[in-house]
């Protein structure tokens, strides 16, 4: 994969264009499309976690909603933003709502599902909560379905590995 998925043209919650780049800075990445209404939500425990344990030391979560499946992130993102501030202490940035399948699949999520996750399969987002890891380099490092949990064995050995 080609460094400059760091380049994607991005927006921020607020809905400001920015970049990858200009959001994680030079840090390794655990992108991760979200949603408020999911049954995987808890995961923002485990996400609030990773970046509370690895921020400083060249990580961050980005969290991009997304309301591809079945509904469960119908907010604006005022509410998003707060749901998220409020429930789960969520300090880590937030993109804008963007469609991670289908023909307005955003530009960034085109790139990132041509990796393969750990059972060699690419393609289409599968729920909620799949995560990618990007390192400082802007290489996608790992891939990794929406059951396995952010304090997972191999998603910390991968981010370790990227730092």
């Amino acid at each position: 994969m080609s460094a400059n998925i760091r380049d994607i043209v991005v927006q921020t919650l607020r809905g400001e264009d920015t970049t990858l780049g200009a959001v994680a800075g030079d840090r390794a990445v655990l992108l991760v499309n979200v949603a408020s209404k999911c049954g995987l939500t808890p995961q923002y425990t485990g996400l609030v976690e990773l970046q509370k344990t690895y921020g400083e030391r060249g990580f961050t979560v980005v969290g991009v909603p997304c309301n591809q499946f079945m509904g469960q992130e119908p907010g604006s993102a005022e509410e998003i933003e707060e749901f998220c501030s409020v429930t789960y202490g969520v300090d880590f940035p937030l993109l804008a709502k963007v469609d991670v399948n289908g023909e307005d699949r955003h530009p960034l999520y085109t790139a990132l599902v041509q990796t393969p996750s750990a059972d060699g399969s690419a393609g289409d987002v599968q729920w909620n909560f799949e995560k990618f890891l990007i390192g400082r380099d802007g290489a996608i490092a790992g891939r990794f379905r929406p059951t396995v949990t952010p304090d997972a064995d191999e998603i910390v050995r991968a981010i370790e590995a990227q730092l």
